[in-house]
Formats: structure tokens, sequence, C-alpha cells
């Protein structure tokens, strides 16, 4: 029987060796290499070749989001699994939004995650039930679909950044802006260049109408 190959990326040694011998213990699968986090995961998964990769989401050596994003990019047949034992809804998204097929949270039953290793290995997305409220669903199915301008909430933007966003709506330039929040017209830029980079944007003149889109009337 062809066996799915998984590599299992996870800093918890206990938590690691237990999800290793459930993981063997089944006739379908088999990890393949399990690490840490310490060393170059790029390397181990370039050599063992799996069809899944478990993250978890808390690596202490690691950003978990980058190194999904890392992973999707280089190998694209690589299907990444994220785990999490309270994760925010936001992590989630951005671990969607990063490359992820799927999430598994951490105290999850053992039918499901093994469930969620073999859906994902045979090209489906899942999401656990405890996070899929319709708000929410909504807004994974647009990660998911990787469509560009994710909604606000699913954008972490800071305090100035909103403040921009709202001035760019009502029509001020960089210029009056600065003067506004009196700080210099290059921050202003900075911040601009930010806000275009986090909605995926290309113009103030997109900022101005996603905000409007985005305002209920």
């Amino acid at each position: 029987m062809h066996k799915t190959r998984v590599l299992l990326i996870e800093d918890n040694r206990l938590l690691r060796d237990g999800l290793t011998v459930m993981i063997n213990g089944e006739p379908d699968m088999k990890v393949v290499a399990a690490s840490g986090g310490h060393e170059n995961t790029m390397l181990k998964a370039r050599m063992v070749k799996p069809r899944v990769i478990l993250v978890d989401l808390g690596l202490r050596n690691q950003n978990g989001v980058h190194l999904v994003k890392s992973i999707s990019k280089a190998w694209p047949e690589m299907k990444v699994i994220g785990m999490g034992l309270i994760p925010t809804q936001l992590d989630v998204v951005e671990f969607v939004q990063a490359g992820a097929s799927g999430f598994i949270l951490k105290d999850a039953k053992v039918e499901d995650f093994l469930g969620t290793i073999r859906s994902v290995a045979r090209g489906g997305k899942v999401i656990p039930t405890p996070l899929t409220g319709s708000l929410f669903s909504h807004v994974i199915e647009l990660a998911l679909k990787k469509r560009k301008g994710p909604p606000k909430n699913a954008v972490r933007m800071t305090k100035r950044e909103l403040e921009i966003i709202a001035l760019i709506a009502d029509g001020l330039s960089n210029k009056d802006i600065a003067q506004r929040l009196n700080i210099a017209t290059y921050t202003v830029k900075s911040h601009v260049h930010n806000v275009l980079e986090k909605l995926a944007l290309h113009s103030r003149l997109q900022i101005a109408k996603y905000t409007h889109d985005e305002t209920p009337s």
C-alpha cells in the first residue's frame, strides 16, 4: 500500500514523539522525518519529499507563517497543515493565506487528526469545526481562493495605518495627512506603502474604493 509521507515540525519533543508513533501506527501514512524546528526545515523538506507537512503554529525558533509561505512557493505539491492548541481566527487565516491546506487543533480527537491528514493528502481543504462559524467560514473561503484585498478583519492594521486609510478615503493628499497627523510626509508615504502591501492594492484610489466598499451603507 502506498503510504502518505509526512514531515512533522513540532518543537515540543514529547508531543513530536507521540504524534510520530500515532501516525506510524496507521497503515496508510508514515512520518519520514520529524524536526523540532531548529534545523533547516526547507533543506529537510527537499531531502525527504513529503506529501504532507505538519507545522506547529507556535514554533519558538521559526516564523510558522513565513515557513508555510516558503514551502508552498517552493513545492506546491507538498500540502501543509498548521497545528495549534488555542489559535485565534486570525492565526488560521494567516496560515491559510500563506498556503496551508488545513489546520488541526492539538486537542482534536485522534480520528479527526488522522482524517485531516488523509483529506489534505488527497487535495482537500480542512478547517476544524469549532472554528467554522458563518462569518469566519466566509473569511477562510476568501483566503483559500487567494483573492486579493482580503477582508479588513483578516489583516493586521496598526492604529496609525487605519487613521491614514480613513484620511485617504476622505480625499486628503500625503501632505495634508502629514499636517493633520503632525508627522513627516515621508512617514505618511511609508504607511501608505505598507497599507498597499497588506491589502494587495496598487494605488491610493484603490485604497479609497476598498474603504468605501467595506463600509456598511
